[in-house]
C-alpha cells in the first residue's frame, strides 16, 4: 500500500498501463481486448453499460472524487486558501490553458473535423507530473512543488468545467433535481459520521453517493461530475479520511484501468502526412503550449504581483514546471474521448496525439527538472527534495 501512496510508483504504473493498452490494440490479441472493452455488463438486468463506459463513467468518478477532496482542502486550508497565494499559479494556469488552445486552433485551422478537440491539450495530470518531479527533482525548492500542485489543481477545475459545459446535451432537469437531493443527503450524512448515528450515516453516504452518480448519469451530464460534487460537499475531515482510504485503489486500479482502456487505440495504417490535424494539434499544443503559456504567464504574474525576490521562482524553474504541465494524460484522454465521441477515427488519432505529446513532455520535463535540480544542489549543496506525499 505504501508504494501506491507514493508519487513515483503510481506514475510508472500509469505509463505501463497506457503502453500495454497501445501494444494490445496493435497485437494479435486486439480483437479480444476490444471485445472485453465493448462487452456489456448490467445490474439486475435494468442498467447496462459496456466495460469501457463503466471504467470511464463509473470508476473515473472515484478519481474525480479524490481530486475534488484535495481541491476542497487546498481552497479552504491549503495552498489556495489565501487570494494572494492563489493568484500567481492561477495566472500561470490561465496561460497554460489559453496558449495550448491557441496553438491547437492554429494547427487545425481550416479543418472542420479537428476543431472540436481544442479542450484536449488544456489538462495537466497531477499524478504523472508530481511523479516525474519526485523522480528527478531532488534538490528543487519546495516552492516548485507547491506551484505545480496548485497549477494542476486549477487545471482540474478547468477540465471539470469543460466536461460539464461542453459535453452535456439533452439535460433531464428532473434527474438533476433528484441528484441535488441526493447530494444534500450525502453532505448531511458526512457531517453525522462522528455522532452516535455513525452506522446510519455510513449507509446514508453509500446510498446517496450511488444515487447521485446514477441520477447525474441519467440526466445527460457526464457522470464524473457526480464525483466532483460529492468531493466538494463532503465534510472535510471525513473526506480526507476517505481519500486516504481509497488512494491506493485509485492509484493502483482506477487510473491504470482507465489508461489501459483509453490507450486501446489502433495505430492507423497511414503515412505521417495523412494523420488528422487533431493529432498534430494535440501533439504540438501539449508540450509547446504548456511550456510557453505557464512559464511566460508565471513570470509575468510574479512581476505584476511584485513578489519579493526571495519568494520568486526562477524562470528556469517555471520552464521546468511548464514541461511538467504538458503531461496531460488522464484528463486529456477523457477529453479526447468526449470531444470526438461520434468520430472514432479522429478520436483515436487525437488519443495518439495525447499519448505522444505527453511522452514528449515527460522526456522534456525529466531533462529540465534534472537540470534545475542539479543547479539548485550546486548553488545550495544542502538542498533536499520535498518528501513524497
Amino acid at each position: 500500500m505504501h508504494l501506491l501512496r507514493s508519487e513515483r510508483f503510481p506514475a510508472m504504473l500509469l505509463l505501463v498501463a497506457a503502453a500495454a493498452g497501445l501494444v494490445l490494440a496493435n497485437s494479435p490479441a486486439a480483437d479480444a481486448a476490444f471485445g472485453v472493452k465493448d462487452a456489456s455488463i448490467g445490474i439486475l438486468g435494468i442498467f447496462e453499460m459496456s466495460v469501457g463506459h463503466w471504467i470511464q463513467d463509473g470508476l473515473l468518478a472515484i478519481f474525480f472524487f479524490a481530486a475534488a477532496v484535495e481541491l476542497q482542502y487546498e481552497l479552504t486550508t491549503g495552498q489556495l486558501a489565501s487570494r494572494r497565494r492563489a493568484v500567481m499559479p492561477a495566472i500561470a494556469a490561465a496561460g497554460g490553458v489559453l496558449v495550448p488552445i491557441a496553438i491547437y486552433l492554429a494547427v487545425t485551422a481550416g479543418s472542420a473535423d479537428g476543431a472540436a478537440g481544442w479542450p484536449i491539450p488544456t489538462a495537466t495530470d497531477i499524478a504523472f507530473a508530481l511523479g516525474v518531479l519526485a523522480v528527478f527533482g531532488r534538490g528543487l525548492p519546495s516552492g516548485v512543488r507547491v506551484f505545480l500542485l496548485a497549477l494542476a489543481i486549477l487545471d482540474d477545475i478547468v477540465g471539470i468545467v469543460f466536461i460539464a459545459v461542453l459535453f452535456t446535451s439533452g439535460v433531464d432537469f428532473a434527474m438533476l433535481l433528484l441528484a441535488l437531493g441526493f447530494v444534500v443527503v450525502f453532505g448531511f450524512c458526512s457531517r453525522a459520521l462522528d455522532t452516535r448515528g455513525r452506522p446510519f450515516a455510513i449507509a446514508g453516504l453509500v446510498v446517496s453517493g450511488l444515487g447521485t452518480w446514477f441520477a447525474v448519469h441519467e440526466s445527460g451530464v457526464h457522470a464524473t461530475i457526480a464525483g466532483v460534487v460529492l468531493g466538494l460537499v463532503m465534510a472535510q475531515q471525513p473526506a480526507l479520511r476517505t481519500r486516504h482510504a481509497i488512494e491506493p485503489w485509485v492509484n493502483g486500479v482506477v487510473l491504470p484501468l482507465f489508461a489501459l482502456s483509453a490507450a486501446l487505440v489502433t495505430i492507423p495504417a497511414v503515412s505521417v502526412g495523412e494523420l488528422s490535424p487533431a493529432f498534430w494539434g494535440v501533439l504540438v499544443a501539449l508540450p509547446v503550449g504548456k511550456i510557453v503559456g505557464i512559464s511566460l504567464a508565471g513570470a509575468a504574474a510574479q512581476r505584476m504581483l511584485r513578489h519579493p525576490s526571495g519568494e520568486r521562482l526562477a524562470f528556469g524553474d517555471l520552464v521546468a514546471a511548464g514541461a511538467l504541465g504538458g503531461i496531460g494524460f488522464t484528463v486529456s484522454l477523457l477529453l479526447s474521448e468526449l470531444a470526438f465521441e461520434s468520430q472514432p477515427v479522429i478520436r483515436d488519432e487525437a488519443t495518439l496525439g495525447v499519448l505522444a505529446g505527453s511522452v514528449i513532455s515527460l522526456i522534456l520535463a525529466g531533462i529540465l527538472v534534472s537540470w534545475r535540480a542539479w543547479h539548485h544542489r550546486r548553488v545550495t549543496p544542502s538542498a533536499t527534495a520535498p518528501a513524497p506525499a
